[in-house]
């Protein structure tokens, strides 16, 4: 990779996960491309903490259900921050719905914003680092649902299997260009897609996780940043779970057990 300044994007960089990752990588030294939905505020808020480690920040609006467009958005920060040595696919969205109730808009935009908008947004970042000729790093964020299903989730599923697949398919292709391709698979996590915003994660009580706590977004980040460092220059096609051990569990029974009744033969 780059041994200069390192730029990374990081879609959905407003809140939660993202945000703690795009904060984590401007720590390590890096300038960061930030991606918001619906929370301009939040967006600029990232920048802000961004900024406030002296690095610099670029801003700008994704709305992954308006493909192919807006996985341009990604080629637009590249440009403005100069490069683009990083690209974090954290964007994402879901449904609690069952089955037979779903409809097809909803399907569709769970399916674009977590599988076929990373895939675009990969293929802009890809490219640029391709022509930068120094490598470079992709990590998509997945979820325990990458590997085992949810009842109410068939297209987040369907989505983050997908994701989980692609992630192993690019990191084939791209790995003569010195790109690295992982997945990061959170448990539950304390963000506002859980409704656990600023929760002190330490202080809730979940008897099915065997670490019996939900996690904290920046565990998630130093896993991340971790795989967009030099020190993972070995790591490729592989999934990372960050979840507790839920998945020792399985997520359906690990998310709902009420006692730590299992804990004892």
């Amino acid at each position: 990779m780059n041994q200069g300044t390192a730029v990374a994007v990081v879609t959905g960089s407003d809140s939660g996960i993202g945000r703690a990752t795009a904060v984590r990588l401007a720590q390590q030294g890096m300038d960061i491309g930030i991606t918001w939905h619906n929370d301009q505020d939040g967006g600029l808020e990232t920048a802000d903490e961004v900024r406030a480690h002296g690095r610099r920040a670029a801003v700008a609006q994704m709305d992954l259900t308006r493909l192919p467009e807006a996985a341009g958005v990604v080629d637009d920060l590249a440009r403005e921050l100069g490069r683009i040595d990083v690209l974090v696919n954290n964007a994402g969205t879901g449904t609690a719905t069952p089955f037979l109730d779903l409809q097809y808009p909803t399907v569709r935009d769970v399916i674009d914003v977590d599988l076929v908008g990373p895939f675009l947004c990969g293929q802009f970042a890809a490219r640029r680092m391709i022509g930068q000729g120094e490598g470079g790093r992709i990590v998509n964020v997945t979820s325990v649902h990458e590997h085992q299903p949810r009842v109410g989730a068939a297209p987040y599923c369907a989505a983050k299997g997908g994701l989980g697949l692609l992630t192993q398919v690019m990191a084939l292709e791209l790995a003569e260009y010195g790109i690295t391709v992982n997945a990061v698979a959170p448990g539950e996590i304390a963000t506002p897609m859980t409704g656990q915003e600023d929760e002190d994660v330490y202080s809730e009580n979940r008897p099915g996780i065997p670490l019996g706590r939900p996690g904290d977004a920046r565990e998630v980040a130093a896993v991340i940043a971790f795989l967009a460092s030099e020190d993972a220059s070995y790591v490729t096609g592989a999934s990372w779970t960050v979840d507790g051990g839920m998945l020792r569990m399985g997520p359906q029974a690990g998310s709902h057990l009420e006692s730590d009744a299992w804990r004892r033969p």
